[in-house]
């Protein structure tokens, strides 16, 4: 049996190095709030060289889940590239209260950086990958080059770029929108915007598609989605109805002016445009080591808060982001060659339908008052302990505790246990955990699990309180996320080219399963906090 085992090493390891001479190029699609039941949804209006082609010359996961909560853009992202969770990489949420520095802080932020391609201290552009504790595969690809080896992220959102293009990465490149419309980085990067960056910012690409957005074909035939008209969206200012057409130039003044484009699928044109110029200037994929190109499409999250997941805009976007998926394809089979490259496409999270279109047809839905249940949980308190002002903070369903105002670890428990009393019987969360229980329980296999795995010791609060399904602290109109539930816990899994088998599979997996697959097919270290496991199913 040893030496089976043995020879199956050698070979697993032979495999992985002959990827890693093969493969010269690793992109990592991220679609920001794509459900897994798009691809089914829509279907019938793909082509066969987007979504189809990936599913049809790769490999499917069909159970792809996130396995912690919250399921948000910045965790996500990490947790796709590190191979771990929020426990380990340390990036809990979008953005957290830190309770050492007493204030709310963004996953990508860092105030000793200056921008680059917009003035220096900016705020657009003062981000970097610092927050962020492990490495990702892209970071390993580095070290394992000796840095020739390239990395290169690009998104719309700076959190989208920066975070899965990891510490050591050449470039990461966001849209700052608004009054300019263009692609930015910071100085972490480098000192100036390469000539091919600061060519595209000048080419008027982004005025382009300010344009009218209309579906792309019949709004007749788009009957896997609800009526154009309804009580559940938002739309954009300026615009009495949020109907289609609507006419981007006309809205652009009262909706951030290039920032407009955001919510539509011109916000994933846009970046296509500019994926394609990052791909071919920074010659990725045309030497002997491998590179990383990390894209993440941002509109289908301003598109699916703006409009719900049951609009007619989040499936024209759909349609139309099938044919930027074709078209990528095409273009890393001329540039990069057919059979030289590896993709995989993934989301960040899913989204809940809207809840009022939920409980408008008797499914338990609503909406969550946090400010209503801090106050009376502080009343509470006050009444019941003699507590006041413990509460520094509620953000992401956890609350933040202020350490000093307890004399003994004794009180600072009891303060925990009366919250988590006081919250159960609170209408319309369902569970509640301590400090003092995520740091002493075993959950595994239970749905604490989740929570345990995004619950970082020095970042989290104290208290966290899970709402029941479908309830949601957010507006009436348009969709979110951020819950463990399988709407925000299922995502896509779609991987495609060298060293992928064709195939799919029911079998359960998650997301820091991504990292070590990656790195086993380039035969490279894993991420330092990889906790993920390889699917082995996926490599040939």
């Amino acid at each position: 049996m040893k030496i089976v085992f043995s020879l199956l090493l050698v070979l697993m390891t032979h495999i992985s190095l002959f990827a890693q001479q093969n493969t010269k190029l690793v992109v990592g699609v991220v679609v920001d709030q794509m459900r897994y039941d798009y691809l089914t949804k829509f279907e019938n209006h793909y082509s066969e060289d987007g979504f189809k082609r990936l599913q049809r010359e790769g490999f499917e996961m069909k159970n792809f889940h996130f396995d912690y909560v919250p399921t948000y853009t910045g965790p996500g992202h990490t947790s796709i590239y590190t191979g771990t969770s929020p426990m380990n990489h340390g990036i809990i949420a979008n953005n957290w209260y830190d309770k050492f520095e007493k204030t709310s802080v963004y996953c990508a932020s860092d105030p000793s950086v200056n921008a680059v391609g917009i003035e220096p201290d900016n705020k657009a552009g003062k981000m970097s990958p610092q927050r962020m504790l492990t490495t990702s595969f892209a970071d390993q690809n580095r070290l394992h080059t000796q840095f020739k080896g390239k990395t290169i992220g690009v998104s719309l959102k700076d959190r989208g770029a920066i975070l899965p293009a990891g510490h050591t990465a050449n470039a990461a490149y966001w849209f700052a929108g608004y009054d300019r419309g263009d692609f930015i980085t910071s100085d972490y990067y480098m000192q100036d915007l390469p000539q091919w960056v600061k060519d595209f910012n000048r080419s008027g690409t982004a005025k382009s598609y300010l344009k009218e957005w209309n579906t792309l074909k019949d709004i007749s035939t788009y009957i896997e989605s609800g009526p154009d008209k309804n009580n559940y969206e938002n739309g954009f200012k300026g615009k009495e109805e949020a109907t289609f057409p609507y006419d981007l130039k006309e809205l652009a003044k009262d909706n951030g002016d290039f920032g407009v484009i955001r919510p539509t699928p011109f916000g994933n044109d846009l970046l296509l445009d500019f994926a394609k110029e990052a791909i071919k200037n920074e010659k990725l994929g045309q030497d002997e080591f491998t590179d990383v190109f990390t894209l993440s499409f941002s509109s289908p999250d301003y598109t699916g808060h703006n409009f719900g997941v049951n609009s007619k805009e989040v499936q024209d976007l759909y349609i139309r982001l099938d044919q930027n998926i074709a078209e990528l394809l095409k273009f890393l089979d001329k540039e990069v060659g057919e059979g030289n490259y590896t993709l995989f496409l993934t989301a960040d999270h899913g989204a809940v339908h809207v809840p009022q279109f939920l409980k408008d047809n008797k499914i338990p839905a609503g909406y969550f008052e946090t400010g209503e249940m801090q106050s009376a949980l502080e009343a509470h308190l006050s009444e019941s302990l003699g507590l006041v002002d413990i509460i520094e903070e509620i953000q992401n369903q956890q609350i933040f505790l202020d350490d000093s105002k307890f004399k003994t670890y004794a009180d600072f428990v009891s303060a925990q246990n009366e919250i988590k009393r006081f919250l159960l019987h609170y209408q319309n969360i369902d569970k509640v955990y301590t400090r003092e229980m995520l740091e002493h329980s075993d959950f595994s296999g239970n749905p604490a699990e989740l929570i345990l795995r995004g619950f970082h010791q020095k970042r989290s609060g104290d208290v966290v309180y899970v709402l029941q399904n479908s309830y949601i602290s957010y507006s009436r109109k348009g969709s979110t996320h951020g819950s463990g539930n399988n709407y925000d816990t299922q995502a896509p899994l779609l991987m495609f080219g060298n060293g992928i088998q064709q195939g799919k599979t029911y079998t359960r997996y998650h997301i820091p399963d991504i990292a070590p697959t990656i790195s086993a097919l380039l035969g490279i270290a894993l991420p330092n906090g990889a906790t993920g496991k390889v699917i082995f199913e996926v490599l040939k």
